[in-house]
């Protein structure tokens, strides 16, 4: 590939915290800047992109790692020019790859080459080996945390767990589900002081995304809330987002390409 990809892992300690919405509706944004967006539904046993949107797909995952098919082919167009990886859902085995099946289903991202400028990881919930695969292949990490003690504890799980065992130090953060801008900025210091304690990490601060009717009212019609309510609150705190995440630096050759993710996850 002749240009770095980014690769940014949206992931959090607990299901529920909306990773799936803010994967969707990041894309989405980043999409009407120009950026190529690919969305990975990494979840690989219980997958919910294409249910969240409503998209129905012939091919999956599976189905490339049993070499029915290539990655091109199991692309789905999504809502504001995103293109979807869907999983599968309710298959266990993809949740018990080996090594060599997991690092080989991923090298199958070599095939997109210069076709993509953003590739977002929608990970499972939790700490589980794949979670970690994909979190060590990515180069951005944003965590999704809403302000609920559980959501807290378990991010601050993961954190401790990648910054302990794999040496990762720099997490993006961002507060989804609040009320408002300064209840995202309390949230954010509460995770801020207890990691500032006790590991060595260095959290940024990426912005909120308001608790928003639309949202759920886009969730129940299998929509994007970008989608169905251009205009909504939520749907402008997704475009602020998709402008800071498009400066953040790119990778510097080869480690920004997609090789590079695929010799990430070989490596673990």
């Amino acid at each position: 590939m002749s240009k770095p990809v980014q690769v940014i892992a949206v992931t959090g300690g607990k299901g529920g915290v909306g990773k799936s919405n803010v994967s969707v509706n990041l894309g989405i944004a980043l999409c009407e800047m120009g950026q190529r967006v690919v969305v990975l539904d990494a979840d690989l046993g219980l997958a919910n992109i294409d249910v969240l949107l409503g998209i129905s797909a012939t091919y999956n995952i599976s189905d490339v790692l049993a070499g029915e098919c290539e990655l091109s082919d199991i692309l789905v167009d999504g809502p504001g020019g995103i293109r979807i990886v869907p999983a599968s859902s309710g298959t266990q085995r993809m949740t018990n790859l080996s090594h060599m099946e997991h690092a080989g289903l991923i090298s199958a991202f070599s095939e997109l080459g210069d076709d993509v400028d953003v590739l977002i990881v929608d990970t499972a919930a939790g700490i589980s080996e794949a979670v970690v695969s994909f979190l060590r292949a990515s180069q951005e990490i944003m965590l999704v945390v809403n302000d609920e003690p559980t959501s807290i504890t378990d991010t601050y799980a993961l954190i401790k767990l990648m910054n302990r065992d794999y040496d990762t130090h720099r997490f993006r953060v961002l507060a989804n589900m609040v009320r408002t801008e300064q209840d995202g900025k309390a949230l954010y210091d509460k995770l801020y002081r207890v990691t500032e304690r006790f590991l060595d990490v260095a959290l940024q601060y990426v912005g909120s995304i308001p608790l928003d009717e639309q949202v759920k009212k886009a969730v129940r019609r299998q929509k994007a809330v970008m989608e169905l309510y251009p205009n909504a609150k939520a749907s402008q705190a997704f475009r602020d987002l998709a402008k800071k995440v498009d400066q953040w630096p790119l990778p510097s050759s080869p480690r920004g390409h997609l090789e590079f993710f695929v010799e990430r996850l070989v490596q673990d």
